[in-house]
């Protein structure tokens, strides 16, 4: 087994920390304040061919590998969780399902756009009494002649409502099937289509210069072909796009949680407490090395998930195992960095206050921690009607 990673992939984390010191740093605290999402800043990381990450370079996308696409959002979380939410969103779940299910003309007009930054995608599940139970959404779609007409409500949609959204994947009930459950189909439904209408969510606690929506729809027609793969299909799309993105969350995650352990060893080796530093105390050393020793481990569970991926193996557990680790292992280390900043770290001066609130987000979307348990226990052979 090699653990190495490959010179690229080490060039990728070396010019993704330089872009996100250089051109995110000096902004972040600014617009996590104003609550205000950068389409300057997207740009450019779009022109650095983080949005299609996975893609290949046939439609625009950088094809870099799902390693360096986990390296990509992980030090893009290191410096601010909000830009990292919005290449996050952007690749898994706005340009996935369009590359992974959609027919060569759907991909052919959407993906250059998407991959170059010219607008972005969105992912249209979670809806006001549909959040973990997705299969009890309520959004319908009816096939009317030639057209499909859209009715029902979605909720905390990432890069829904900005001035770059160009397009929603839609999940909606398309009919019953003969057992009597819903059958659920995916549409693909552009930005500015008549019936839709997107409202940005604001006074939120974390990620506040990401955008998050509210959709609408009240008679929104989109024709035949807009169906995403086959009718029927959408449930099982969906959890195959929660796959690759439950990777994204983890990524961020790890990179939340090395930043907290990187100001919490600084912190701790200048403040000076009874004449010596809090460091050298070894209650204090003690949870600064869990921080460690946990990242390390955090890293080698996503970073072997993400290899699984790129070998086209199925990652439903080791997504789940990823993602809830990851997540878990940053709000023990931003508990640790505040301790052990004090009063500082509850303070917006200093950015442990800012990691503390974007951590809480993680172990909610994307599957909460309490039904990503589920879905490991049903993959490790548990059984019974509570699984």
């Amino acid at each position: 087994m090699d653990f190495d990673l490959t010179e690229e992939q080490n060039l990728t984390r070396q010019s993704i920390r330089t872009f996100a010191e250089t051109e995110i740093r000096p902004l972040a605290r600014e617009l996590d304040e104003k609550e205000e999402f950068s389409v300057e800043l997207t740009r450019k990381m779009a022109e650095l061919g983080l949005l299609g990450c996975f893609i290949p370079q046939t439609y625009g996308g950088s094809d870099m590998g799902y390693i360096s696409y986990a390296i990509t959002v992980e030090e893009l979380a290191r410096v601010d969780a909000s830009q990292a939410a919005t290449i996050a969103a952007g690749n898994s779940l706005g340009i996935g399902p369009i590359y992974y299910f959609g027919d060569e003309r759907q991909r052919q007009e959407w993906l250059p756009r998407l991959c170059s930054g010219d607008c972005l995608a969105a992912f249209g599940l979670t809806e006001p009494d549909a959040g973990s139970d997705a299969g009890s959404s309520r959004t319908s779609a009816a096939l009317e002649g030639d057209r499909w007409t859209i009715n029902g409500q979605k909720i905390f949609i990432t890069n829904s409502a900005c001035s770059l959204t160009g397009v929603i994947v839609v999940q909606a009930v398309t009919g019953k099937l003969d057992n009597g459950r819903p059958e659920i189909s995916c549409l693909i439904v552009p930005s500015g289509t008549p019936g839709l209408t997107a409202q940005e969510m604001k006074n939120k606690m974390m990620w506040r210069s990401s955008n998050t929506g509210e959709l609408f729809f009240d008679d929104c027609r989109v024709p035949l072909e807009n169906l995403l793969g086959k009718r029927g299909d959408g449930f099982r799309q969906m959890l195959s796009t929660l796959d690759g993105g439950r990777l994204s969350i983890g990524a961020m995650g790890l990179g939340g949680a090395q930043a907290a352990f990187e100001l919490a060893l600084q912190y701790a080796n200048t403040r000076v407490q009874f004449g010596r530093t809090i460091a050298s105390f070894q209650v204090n050393a003690f949870k600064l090395a869990d921080m460690a020793l946990e990242i390390e481990a955090a890293r080698n569970l996503l970073y072997k998930a993400c290899w699984l991926r790129e070998k086209g193996r199925s990652i439903t557990k080791e997504a789940a195992m990823a993602k809830l680790f990851c997540s878990e292992v940053m709000r023990r280390c931003v508990q640790h960095a505040v301790q052990l900043h004090g009063g500082y770290g509850l303070m917006k001066d200093y950015e442990v206050e800012r990691l503390y609130r974007d951590q809480r987000l993680l172990e909610i979307g994307e599957g909460t921690s309490e039904m990503l348990r589920i879905v490991i226990a049903r993959n490790i052979g548990v059984s019974g009607r509570a699984m």
